[in-house]
């Protein structure tokens, strides 16, 4: 039999065993945690945000294992943006990542010392997160689209579609922050190349069907669409209206003419997403923003769809084809 005093050590030095990976965890630091502020919606973005994560992976970062994620979204109701990148400072993010310039003037705005990395889509030294491209100089740092000339690129490129004297309709939400600059550029581009459009503005699903409706009176040759999240969480419908009416429609993403659309043109973004993945993996591991020079997209996709095309009655020129990086059939 056990002597008592022996019997009561083995219990202690048993129940101390017990405590040691309790408290081995208690010391372990807490798991970075990444807030993803969009004025959209995640459903959207999900090929997008994979190759955020795949981003995150080449630093050595991995959803789940040595690093979380936490997402806000505003489902296209701008005045949210505010709440939710407050929200996100409340919960002491390591990294707040903006996905459009309304949410990365809300995370900004939130927060001067929470490093900030955002897609941009014009001039991030005018909007005021940065100072300079190569030195951002403050907390934030990403990349910029170059909006500018891809609305020029689709004003010349739906041209070659249409008759030289038709009007081009330029559907924009009047809600974004964005859309301001936006229809600056589309001003610009008509003005120098002489062509006339008209403006049609929508904010919900019925703002699209109304605008569609104004479009089938107008006359208008072309639609353009705008880059707006919401536009983008709603492309089946949008798709769906342009092949209804007939009207040949450029857009900015590959996922509207996957869909049926006729053509898109824009920067090749699942490498731009990939791209502030890995300015976020930096970031956890140390890296300032002010010093991590704004990124400017290396790579564009012009995408034709030949068999909407065909719905349309529309013959592709040879020279329009050749320049395209990829024609669905």
């Amino acid at each position: 039999m056990l002597d008592p005093r022996r019997r009561q050590f083995i219990t202690l030095l048993g129940g101390a065993a017990a405590a040691w990976p309790l408290a081995a965890r208690a010391q372990q630091p807490a798991m970075p945690v990444i807030g993803i502020l969009g004025s959209g919606s995640s459903s959207a973005l999900t090929d997008l945000l994979a190759a955020f994560r795949q981003g995150l992976k080449e630093t050595g970062y991995i959803e789940g294992q040595n690093v979380a994620i936490e997402f806000h979204w505003a489902e296209g109701q701008f005045d949210r943006l505010s709440e939710l990148a407050a929200d996100l400072v409340q919960r002491r993010v390591a990294v707040m990542v903006a996905t459009g310039v309304s949410s990365a003037l809300a995370a900004k705005a939130a927060s001067s010392t929470i490093p900030l990395v955002f897609l941009s889509q014009d001039d991030p030294v005018k909007l005021g997160l940065v100072t300079s491209f190569n030195q951002p100089g403050g907390n934030a740092t990403g990349m910029s689209l170059l909006t500018g000339a891809l609305v020029a690129k689709r004003v010349e490129f739906i041209r070659q579609l249409v008759p030289d004297n038709a009007p081009i309709s330029y559907l924009m939400n009047q809600q974004a922050p964005e859309s301001e600059f936006q229809l600056g550029y589309m001003q610009a581009a008509a003005r120098d190349l002489g062509q006339r459009f008209i403006v049609l503005n929508a904010s919900s699903e019925h703002d699209i069907d109304n605008a569609f409706a104004a479009l089938a009176q107008n006359r208008s040759g072309a639609l353009i669409v705008s880059t707006d999240p919401f536009f983008f969480s709603r492309f089946h419908q949008i798709v769906v209206l342009a092949a209804y009416l007939k009207i040949p429609t450029i857009y900015d993403r590959r996922e509207y003419v996957a869909a049926g659309g006729l053509i898109s043109y824009g920067t090749h973004l699942s490498e731009a997403f990939s791209q502030i993945g890995v300015y976020a993996g930096k970031i956890l591991k140390g890296a300032k923003p002010a010093i991590l020079p704004v990124m400017q997209p290396t790579k564009f996709e012009l995408v034709i769809n030949l068999k909407t095309a065909k719905a349309l009655g529309l013959q592709i020129p040879d020279r329009l084809l050749a320049l395209a990086d990829e024609v669905i059939e």
